[in-house]
């Protein structure tokens, strides 16, 4: 299971299931020649020079010449995920300088589904916030956020959280309300909401909008329930 694990996350990194195999194994074993790693990881020796090459080409291997003997040394982890890092971050430079100019257009509503999209996109919004966020879900996913969250608090940004059990975390003003179950709930900046259900065993669909007049239904309906989970605080304290 580990194995696997470790190839599907080298998938990541442009290398193709067989690469990434090739090169797990090199990492393992050190130099090598293809017929061997042919034989360790059981196909045939056609494919593995072929994968060899490309994964040379790639970045992840050397072909080191001994004799008449032609042998592969692994480029170490660290560096090859650096390097292929270092590419993308070029080349997304290079987009961006290069962007088409978009034609203007009123914000509509985009469904977004799957779970690492929603993930992703609740992540984006809370990197781009530039004054304040509202998250409403259960305690578990906050979780998923803490390192956003930190540095929203660090930059000095106003951070409210409805949740279902006790959250600590400082400078963060925290309500606590009934079980968010898979709900979540995103505000940034009274500009842009993502709201609908993520999670394991749910839709993983959510719905993301800076249309003017969603985003302000939405933050009103925030607003009354804070309004209520305030007022119970106050009624439990007194």
């Amino acid at each position: 299971m580990e194995s696997t694990t470790f190839v599907e996350r080298l998938l990541e990194f442009g290398l193709t299931r067989q690469e990434a195999a090739i090169y797990q194994c090199l990492l393992g074993e050190g130099k090598t020649t293809g017929y061997e790693v042919a034989k360790l990881i059981g196909i045939s020796r056609s494919n593995a020079y072929n994968s060899l090459a490309s994964l040379t080409e790639k970045g992840g291997a050397y072909l080191v010449e001994e004799g008449t003997t032609r042998k592969y040394v692994p480029v170490p982890l660290r560096e090859f995920c650096k390097n292929h890092i270092r590419m993308l971050e070029e080349s997304r430079n290079w987009l961006i300088s290069h962007l088409p100019t978009e034609k203007s257009s009123a914000e509509g509503y985009i469904t977004i589904e799957g779970a690492r999209h929603i993930l992703d996109k609740m992540k984006n919004l809370l990197g781009q916030a530039e004054n304040r966020v509202y998250i409403s879900c259960t305690r578990n996913y906050l979780l998923l956020f803490v390192r956003e969250l930190e540095d929203l608090v660090s930059a000095r940004k106003k951070v409210v959280i409805i949740t279902d059990r006790p959250v600590h975390l400082a400078n963060v003003k925290v309500y606590m309300g009934e079980d968010r179950g898979m709900q979540v709930g995103l505000i940034t900046d009274s500009k842009y909401v993502l709201t609908g259900e993520y999670g394991e065993g749910s839709l993983n669909t959510c719905l993301y909008s800076g249309q003017k007049n969603f985003v302000e239904l939405y933050k009103r309906a925030l607003g009354n329930e804070i309004k209520l989970l305030a007022l119970r605080e106050e009624n439990k304290e007194s």
